[in-house]
């Protein structure tokens, strides 16, 4: 798979922080291999990070810019909104998730790797996949 094929959902980056040694690892495996994040991914990251794992903001905005130079980072534009919709209707997606698969579909990605979807499906030629599943 070459760098452009793999997209991140935050879910899977923000590993990167716990103290999940297994996954972490691995986490960190699959981002140095490169891939896509989109402008959400960044923000879904940032929230965790704040939120659940209460990290404090230079911490955040540090791993963010590493995030940043490793990953390639797509915008969010009205097209993936309303690739969004339709993948979310059609595939019984939230939107939120459905935004992430129609921002991967937009990069060009084949790879969707996320543990929160149901792994194995495939919409509109991106395949989702737990990395993790094996671990799980």
């Amino acid at each position: 798979m070459s760098v452009a094929d793999a997209f991140f959902d935050a879910n899977i980056l923000v590993y990167l922080l716990t103290d999940d040694a297994e996954k972490a690892s691995g986490a960190e495996a699959l981002v140095h291999a490169g891939g896509v994040i989109s402008v959400q991914v960044l923000n879904e990251f940032a929230h965790v990070a704040l939120r659940k794992l209460q990290l404090p903001w230079p911490h955040i905005v540090s791993t963010l810019e590493i995030l940043r130079s490793l990953l390639r980072v797509t915008p969010l534009t009205l097209e993936t909104h309303l690739t969004a919709l339709e993948i979310a209707q059609s595939h019984r997606l939230g939107i939120f998730d459905a935004q992430i698969v129609a921002a991967a579909r937009g990069a060009g990605c084949s790879t969707l790797y996320s543990e929160d979807m149901h792994s194995g499906l495939t919409v509109g030629g991106v395949t989702l996949v737990n990395p993790f599943a094996a671990t799980a």
